[in-house]
């Protein structure tokens, strides 16, 4: 900041001050409303959801990458029974074109998907196929759980990975066996599903708690007036349209996707043995408790010793000497940390890396803390 007026640097440092001051201020006074998330971000709504979709289909124009007829018989009959269709007589005949791999195309139909929209499709390989890179998937319907056919994609294909081999080494980049197509889907159905049409609308909690769903009925009832939400169990609020909503569904909704709440959660300590990972809630709490951690460590080490005789000597021979050296650490120098009644996450984490205990350790620690029933909290392993 370049001052250029008489005693701007003191009016320059007040405005400074104020400012963060202000900041702070706004910081603070913000700070319980970003704990709260919004209901769009904890709930699902009944029949606001997504469909899975599958198919099978061929892809072709690959260059001499595809599917070897003769180890997936099922490309090949899907190219015959293909060429029939268009007219084209190919049985009893030998094909070995590499051009052609079968495909399955998955994709996910969005809510309320009209006929004619598109969206993305996914495409993977089946067969011996080595890249999808220049392929062309052709059309392909796209089934639903019900077996009815929703949507048709076809589309040239990109490829995020890439290989290239050699005579002695190859390279491979990301996977070239699977792709995507933007927009290769379009909708040949709609699903027969109308807000208009309910009466009721249960609201689904992702992550189910009795507290978090009787705050939702609430915030709710507070937000529309009245009392058309009540919270049935853990994992559903059944909300009662009103009758001067019916005409409005889609306002209401929006007006509910916008009420805040503060979720609650149970103390819960997840831990990940395979990677060492341990994430622990905010109300993880423990009983007053004493921990010590220490290995017996036995290192073994082999330095033999080669004897061999003088240089004038008669009569001696060149021999090897064993010399084994052994070192026990018991562990001693480890101590023994106390955790007193109702310490915090934090300060759990704290004492426990005060004892120098590495994530490893720490998790046969919680398990052994929780098997003499000294953590409050609920222990998942993964």
């Amino acid at each position: 900041m370049k001052i250029v007026f008489f005693g701007g640097f003191v009016c320059a440092m007040h405005f400074v001050k104020f400012a963060l001051a202000a900041f702070l201020c706004c910081v603070l006074g913000s700070a319980p409303a970003a704990a709260a998330s919004r209901l769009k971000d904890i709930v699902d709504f009944e029949g606001v959801r997504n469909n899975m979709l599958v198919g099978y289909g061929l892809v072709v124009g690959l260059n001499g990458s595809g599917d070897s007829l003769s180890n997936a018989p099922f490309t090949e009959a899907s190219l015959v029974g293909m060429l029939e269709r268009l007219g084209v007589n190919t049985r009893g005949t030998s094909m070995k074109t590499r051009n052609v791999a079968a495909v399955m195309v998955t994709a996910t139909l969005p809510a309320f998907s009209a006929q004619g929209s598109r969206f993305d499709v996914s495409v993977s390989t089946l067969g011996d196929a080595k890249s999808l890179i220049g392929g062309t998937l052709l059309v392909t319907p796209l089934l639903g759980a019900d077996g009815e056919v929703y949507a048709v994609a076809q589309g040239s294909l990109a490829v995020g990975g890439f290989t290239a081999q050699g005579q002695g080494t190859s390279v491979t980049k990301g996977v070239p066996t699977s792709a995507r197509i933007s927009n290769g889907a379009i909708v040949e159905r709609e699903l027969p599903f109308k807000l208009a049409d309910l009466d009721m609308m249960r609201l689904t909690l992702r992550n189910p708690d009795f507290t978090t769903a009787q705050r939702i009925a609430e915030a709710i009832n507070k937000g529309l007036g009245g009392s058309p939400a009540a919270a049935v169990d853990s994992s559903t609020v059944n909300l009662s349209i009103p009758s001067a909503r019916k005409e409005a569904v889609v306002k209401m909704m929006t007006d509910i996707e916008q009420i805040r709440i503060e979720p609650d959660q149970i103390a819960r300590v997840v831990i990940d043995e395979q990677s060492g990972v341990i994430v622990m809630g905010e109300n993880v709490r423990i009983n007053t408790v004493a921990i010590a951690q220490g290995n017996l460590t036995i290192r073994i080490t082999e330095t033999p010793l080669v004897s061999q005789p003088s240089a004038l000597s008669r009569g001696g021979e060149t021999v090897t000497v064993p010399r084994t050296n052994v070192n026990i650490d018991e562990g001693e120098a480890k101590q023994m940390g106390v955790l007193n009644t109702g310490v915090s996450l934090q300060e759990m984490v704290q004492s426990l890396n005060a004892l120098g205990i590495g994530p490893r350790d720490m998790i046969t620690i919680l398990q052994s803390i929780k098997a003499a029933g000294a953590l409050q909290a609920d222990l998942e392993v993964i």
